[in-house]
């Protein structure tokens, strides 16, 4: 096979991963003198903090994702490869990609991370994770199939397996799951199913850190803790899951629950392209860089995102954290100074600029922390609705998810609990 990209004069930048770093430098560098090759194994962006409300059945799958060709319809000296980056040839300056080998001038790693199952390879095999929409559809499709299954079992025991759900993972995203699954049980499971008792379902949060959203202060961490718990979630911390093995899941306290559904969302790692020096790969897998996220010990290669980590920077010594206000802000850095390099100006360090950070509980409940302000509640709530409906690609994608929330809002009655499963 062959990538089939013309050759010009113009510097081909290359950029690996098409979420929302890499789609953001695609969308600087494109109409400017750069030929742009965007590479991702599949063909549309994907939103990231909405995944969850995928795998709840809250909003579609095509509701958060944006085909790449469509976001880059008619535009000159732009191509797209949906391929699997294999290996990169510093030496060379090409990368083997699933279509062939693709030159570059300047290439930019900025294909995110996995979930991280920290080398537990039974509970990366038996549990759900929940970090791309076509895992939120396999946990929609598991959550709604074991309540079905529910329905029908005769067995207490099996019936209580079926409608217990884990998830493990104290961050913003084993938050924002557990509060939308909670959501589910309160005000759904007994009219779509009324033959299970809603109180027999129990909904676990297993939190290896002492407090729930770690990253955030303890006042927010206590806020949602609080909220959780008014949708009677059952939050067990600190302590690790340690083994899921014929429907158990184990815990490092001597805890054994018994659950058909674990949602692992425990942490994340990042993803390895291969032919990277070996000094270049740092804590998590992450990819060394300096304060320009220029990739140690290469010359034009770079790398953003949850995929990087940049050495030198005082006020991050252990990187920056691997959310999509880093990516962003790397993506237009990196923009900027590929501009200048063509023109011979200076280039200018990343600096990153904290705008805050947000964690949605359920209907009316959030934390957010913004320019040293601290509050939660229905302000918090709205303003993470804003923020994230800002953030969606395509008119038709808003409208869509903006009709689903306020219908969702005031009756609940939503048509988007489907079973589907691609034959």
């Amino acid at each position: 096979m062959k990538a089939n990209i013309a050759h010009t004069d113009k510097q081909r930048v290359v950029i690996v991963g098409g979420g929302l770093g890499g789609l953001e430098l695609a969308s600087k560098l494109v109409d400017n003198d750069f030929q742009v090759v965007l590479i991702d194994k599949n063909n549309y962006h994907q939103f990231p903090p909405l995944i969850y409300q995928v795998a709840s059945a809250g909003l579609e799958p095509s509701s958060i994702s944006f085909p790449f060709r469509r976001i880059f319809q008619g535009k000159d000296d732009f191509f797209f490869r949906m391929a699997k980056v294999e290996a990169v040839d510093t030496a060379a300056k090409k990368i083997q990609t699933s279509v062939g080998e693709i030159r570059y001038d300047y290439l930019v790693l900025a294909a995110g991370a996995k979930t991280n199952y920290f080398g537990n390879k039974d509970i990366e095999a038996t549990t759900l994770p929940m970090k791309t929409v076509g895992e939120a559809m396999r946990l929609r499709n598991t959550i709604l199939r074991n309540l079905e299954k529910a329905e029908t079992e005769d067995d207490p025991a099996r019936k209580q397996a079926l409608m217990n759900i884990v998830v493990v993972g104290g961050g913003a995203s084993g938050v924002e799951i557990a509060g939308a699954v909670a959501e589910m049980k309160k005000n759904i499971l007994e009219r779509d199913y009324p033959d299970l008792e809603a109180s027999q379902m129990h909904i676990y949060l297993v939190n290896a850190a002492d407090r729930l959203l770690s990253a955030m202060d303890p006042a927010s961490s206590a806020r949602a803790e609080r909220d959780l718990k008014e949708l009677h979630v059952h939050i067990r911390q600190p302590q690790f899951a340690t083994e899921y093995k014929d429907g158990i899941l184990k815990t490092s306290a001597g805890l054994e629950i018994p659950a058909e559904t674990v949602i692992w969302v425990s942490g994340i790692c990042a993803n390895t392209i291969e032919g990277l020096p070996k000094e270049s790969i740092g804590h998590a897998g992450r990819i060394l860089t300096d304060r320009f996220c220029r990739v140690k010990g290469l010359q034009d290669v770079y790398a953003i995102g949850d995929q990087s980590l940049i050495e030198g920077d005082k006020e991050y010594p252990l990187g920056h954290p691997q959310l999509a206000q880093v990516a962003l802000q790397q993506a237009k850095c990196v923009a900027q100074n590929l501009k200048n390099q063509l023109k011979g100006q200076e280039e200018k360090p990343f600096k990153y600029k904290n705008l805050g950070v947000m964690a949605t509980i359920g209907r009316n409940h959030a934390v957010a922390e913004i320019n040293g302000q601290k509050f939660g509640g229905f302000p918090a709530w709205f303003l993470w609705l804003v923020v994230h409906l800002r953030s969606i690609l395509g008119v038709k994608n808003k409208t869509f998810i903006l009709l689903n929330w306020v219908w969702n809002y005031l009756n609940y009655k939503q048509s988007l609990r489907l079973i589907l499963k691609a034959k």
